[in-house]
C-alpha cells in the first residue's frame, strides 16, 4: 500500500524541531509498503499540500498531531485548529482514509477524533500502524488490533511496542536540508519509556514506564551517519536522557569510538549522578544539558513526584558545571502546594546558582492520565468529563499567577539568563537571525555572556 505520512507541527519557536518519529514509523513498514514522508514545514501551506498528496496518491493518510498547545499561561496558543486546516485540505483532493497519530492525539484521541472528523487513530506508539495497513491490504478485521481507533469507538492505550525500531534515513530527503539550514539541527532517540512517576508527565502513558534500550552501537552509527549527511548538532529526544545512568554512558562512549565530531544535547534529571559522569559525557561531545528540575524546593520536589532533591540537584548542577558544559534548568512554578515560602525558596537558589540559564513557566498544564488530573479533580479545579483540549493550567492555593510573575520579575533585575518560557517571538526572530549566520544548536547558552 502507498502510504503517506505527514507532519503537521509547525512551531519554530525558539527553533523548528524535526519529526523524528515519522522516520521510525517509516523504518517498520519497508519494504511491505511504499513510504512518502511530508513535513508542514518544509510543504509551507494547504495549498502546496493539495498538489503533493495528489502527486504521490496515497491509500492511506498518517497525520501526526504533536502538540495541542504550547502549554504557556501567559500568551496561550491552541495548535488544533492548524489541524482543522490541514485535514480540510486533504479531505478537498484525497478520498484515502486519514490516520491519527503522534503524543498529541495519544493524550486526547476521543476528542481529537470528533474534532478532527478522522477516519481512524493510533493510540500509542506509531509502529502500530503498521498492523492496520496489513489488515486494510489483506481485508482482515481492524476493530481488534492494538492500538488502532476507528471512528466512533473507543481508545484502548496498547502495550508499548515491543523491541527496538530502526530508523529510517534517506540523504536526499528536502526535509533534512530545511532543519540544516535553520541551525543545523537534527535529532535521535536511544531509549524509550520512563520510569520516573512526576505528577504532570505524559511520558509514562504514551511510551509506558519500563526502559526500553537501544543499542548504544546502533545509536552511535546512526549519529555518525547524520553527522555525515551534514547536520552540526544533534539532541537527543529520550524523556531523560540518564534515566539509566549505565546506558547513557555506554551511548557516549560508542559516540568516542565512532569518531563523531559534533556537539550533542539532551533533557537530563539532576538525580546525584556517578562520579565524572558529566565530564565523560563531555568528552564524547555533549555541549547542553537540560536539566528538568521543576522547582528549587524540596516541598515542592516531593509534591511534584520528583526523584530528587536539592542536595541532588545542586551536585548534578556542580558536577554538570565542572565539565564544561553549558546548563538550562526548566521550571514549573505555581503547582501544588505553591506558596510565597516555597517561591522565595526557589528564587533564593536560582540568584545562588552561577552559569545556568533559567526557562520559567507558571502553571502547570493539566492533561489526562496523569496524577495532577486526578488532584485537579479532587480539589474541584476541573469537571468530570471537562474538555481539556482548550488549556487548563492547575493554579495552587496558595499563591496566583500574576504574584508569582511579578516577584520574578522583581528579583530578576536585568538577568537576561532569567527567561518566562521559550522566550517568545522576539527569541525566535533571534535564533532564527543567528541560524541564517551559521551558529548551530539551540544557542540559549548566549544568555550567559
Amino acid at each position: 500500500m502507498k502510504l503517506l505520512l505527514l507532519s503537521a507541527n509547525t512551531t519554530q519557536s525558539p527553533y523548528p524541531v524535526y519529526p523524528l518519529g515519522l522516520d521510525y514509523i517509516a523504518g517498520t513498514m519497508k519494504p511491505r509498503h511504499e513510504v512518502s514522508i511530508l513535513d508542514m514545514n518544509v510543504v509551507g501551506g494547504p495549498d502546496r499540500l493539495e498538489v503533493a498528496v495528489r502527486d504521490f496518491d496515497p491509500d492511506v493518510i498518517g497525520l501526526s498531531v504533536r502538540n495541542i498547545d504550547n502549554v504557556d499561561t501567559v500568551a496561550t496558543k491552541s495548535f488544533v485548529q492548524g489541524y482543522e486546516r490541514i485535514i480540510r485540505a486533504i479531505r478537498g483532493c484525497t478520498k484515502a482514509p486519514i490516520v491519527l497519530g503522534g503524543s498529541g492525539f495519544s493524550i486526547f484521541p476521543g476528542e481529537l477524533m470528533a474534532l478532527l472528523d478522522a477516519d481512524y487513530g493510533v493510540v500509542g506508539e506509531g509502529e502500530y500502524l503498521g498492523l492496520f495497513l496489513d489488515a486494510l491490504e489483506t481485508g482482515t478485521a481492524v476493530a481488534d488490533l492494538p492500538g488502532i481507533m476507528r471512528r466512533g469507538g473507543s481508545a484502548r492505550v496498547p502495550v508499548p511496542w515491543p523491541g527496538t525500531v530502526k530508523r529510517q534515513i534517506r540523504p536526499v530527503d528536502p526535509r533534512f536540508r530545511f532543519y540544516l539550514e535553520r541551525g543545523g539541527m537534527l535529532n535521535l532517540q536511544t531509549k524509550r519509556g520512563c520510569p520516573f512517576r512526576c505528577i504532570y508527565c505524559t511520558y509514562p502513558h504514551i511510551e509506558g514506564n519500563r526502559l526500553r534500550l537501544n543499542s548504544p552501537d546502533e545509536v552511535a552509527e546512526e549519529a555518525k551517519e547524520l553527522q555525515e549527511m551534514g547536520a552540526r548538532y544533534l539532541f537527543i529526544t529520550d524523556s531523560v536522557f540518564n534515566s539509566d545512568y549505565t546506558h547513557s554512558l555506554a551511548v557516549a562512549n560508542a559516540f568516542r569510538r565512532q569518531g563523531l565530531t559534533i556537539p550533542w544535547g539532551a533533557f537530563f534529571a539532576p538525580t546525584r549522578p556517578p562520579d565524572g559522569y558529566y565530564k565523560a559525557l563531555a568528552a564524547a561531545g555533549l555541549t547542553h544539558v537540560e536539566f528538568g528540575t521543576e522547582t528549587f524546593c524540596n516541598t515542592q520536589l516531593k509534591k511534584y513526584g520528583k526523584p530528587f532533591d536539592m542536595e541532588d540537584v545542586l551536585a548534578a548542577q556542580g558536577s554538570a558545571h565542572q565539565a564544561g558544559v553549558q546548563i538550562a534548568h526548566y521550571l514549573l512554578l505555581g503547582g501544588p502546594g505553591e506558596e510565597a515560602q516555597t517561591l522565595e525558596e526557589t528564587l533564593n537558589h536560582m540568584e545562588e546558582i552561577e552559569k545556568a540559564v533559567f526557562f520559567i513557566f507558571c502553571g502547570i498544564r493539566i492533561f489526562p492520565h496523569t496524577r495532577l488530573y486526578t488532584l485537579a479533580l479532587k480539589e474541584g479545579q476541573i469537571m468530570p468529563g471537562q474538555d481539556l483540549l482548550t488549556p487548563v493550567f492547575y493554579r495552587s492555593k496558595g499563591i496566583g499567577t500574576e504574584e508569582i510573575i511579578g516577584r520574578i520579575q522583581k528579583r530578576a533585575r536585568g538577568r537576561v539568563n532569567w527567561v518566562y518560557g521559550d522566550g517568545g517571538e522576539k527569541a525566535e526572530r533571534v535564533v532564527s537571525r543567528l541560524h541564517a549566520h551559521g551558529h548551530p544548536g539551540p544557542l540559549w547558552e548566549l544568555l550567559l555572556r
